[in-house]
């Protein structure tokens, strides 16, 4: 047995985690605030929210930890159910995606942890933590761009495995292009639900400013909800996105164009994201939002830098590879469980 703990902030961590169990061949249990999604191969196990308290005390247990706060029946209550699920299930290992918290649990109570790494600065003591506790790093992006993406992980490099970006989209084929809009080219703005700071009149102003271009947005407060983006993203001619790495994989799927907006998150994630694909010359990145005037010079730079550096991203196999480390990962606790009862 297998457990996913899933993060329940935005779709990305949930994406990624159906990927991932896609590929795996064992039984495999999710634990999450989530509903239970369309299609889980498994168990599912909700989890109550630890988030709902008004003013918690001392959340980050004096700097050692990201989110524990003192007293909150919330937090206690997730926390015994996935002890509870642990003593039951006695699972073989645990990808934890991502709470340095839950991995701390799981490792006190003998349980191996896989943790994917996100970009950004990750030095402070809570991630020293998880990385120290953790069996295996995974990391969803290529080795020749890691240390741009993660400065700080250097005392851990020997548990880091890369598997490149990976997304729902990595072996599906290519929509046929639109040509129904005669010669005007098509951006499609990616909002996501983690937070965007992107209004719709940041759209309206865009829009406006652009000659022989047709916007269209997807997700956030400015654009419409699909649960399919392929198609509009096979349409698109130039994608603009947040840099969530879920984002950034659908990207690398459909070899699209991209200009890359990144939206405030903690430890610099998602800036630091759009740097190194920048630095890299897989696409074009902004510090923020551009004024109107200057879209179409946007716009043309992220044309000329085309969608083929993607393939160094993004190859295709990635979730096959994380699912073997975590299949690696499960089988030497499973082994050794086996060596020690065998008869001497």
């Amino acid at each position: 047995m297998i457990g996913y703990y899933i993060h329940h902030v935005g779709r990305g961590h949930l994406q990624q985690a159906q990927c991932i169990v896609a590929q795996l061949a064992g039984d495999v249990t999710g634990l999450s605030s989530l509903p239970e999604p369309d299609g889980w191969p498994g168990r599912w196990v909700t989890l109550p929210r630890d988030d709902t308290v008004r003013v918690p005390a001392d959340p980050r247990a004096g700097g050692q930890l990201h989110w524990a706060p003192l007293g909150d029946p919330g937090l206690r209550s997730r926390m015994a159910a996935i002890a509870a699920w642990i003593q039951a299930a006695a699972p073989a290992a645990l990808m934890v995606d991502v709470s340095v918290e839950v991995s701390a649990l799981a490792r006190l109570m003998g349980v191996p942890v896989v943790m994917p790494l996100l970009p950004g600065s990750r030095a402070d003591p809570a991630h020293a933590l998880g990385y120290s506790l953790a069996d295996a790093l995974l990391a969803p992006w290529p080795a020749s761009i890691s240390r741009a993406l993660l400065p700080d992980v250097r005392p851990w490099c020997g548990k880091i495995v890369h598997t490149g970006a990976f997304s729902r989209f990595d072996q599906r084929a290519a929509e046929p292009a639109d040509c129904s809009r005669g010669a005007r080219r098509r951006v499609l703005v990616l909002a996501g639900r983690g937070g965007s700071g992107i209004t719709a009149d940041d759209l309206r102003a865009a829009a406006g400013s652009t000659h022989g271009w047709t916007w269209d947005a997807l997700g956030g407060e400015t654009g419409r909800w699909a649960d399919d983006p392929w198609p509009a993203l096979c349409r698109a001619d130039v994608v603009v996105t947040h840099a969530g790495l879920s984002a950034i994989a659908e990207v690398a799927a459909a070899r699209k164009p991209a200009v890359i907006v990144p939206q405030p998150r903690p430890h610099e994630e998602q800036v630091t994201t759009a740097r190194a694909l920048a630095t890299a010359g897989v696409a074009v990145a902004v510090s923020s939002w551009p004024r109107a005037g200057c879209w179409d010079a946007v716009l043309e730079a992220a044309l000329k830098c085309g969608g083929s550096g993607w393939g160094t991203w993004s190859a295709g196999n990635g979730a096959r590879r994380a699912a073997e480390l975590l299949e690696l990962v499960a089988g030497r606790l499973t082994g050794s469980a086996a060596r020690c009862a065998a008869p001497s």
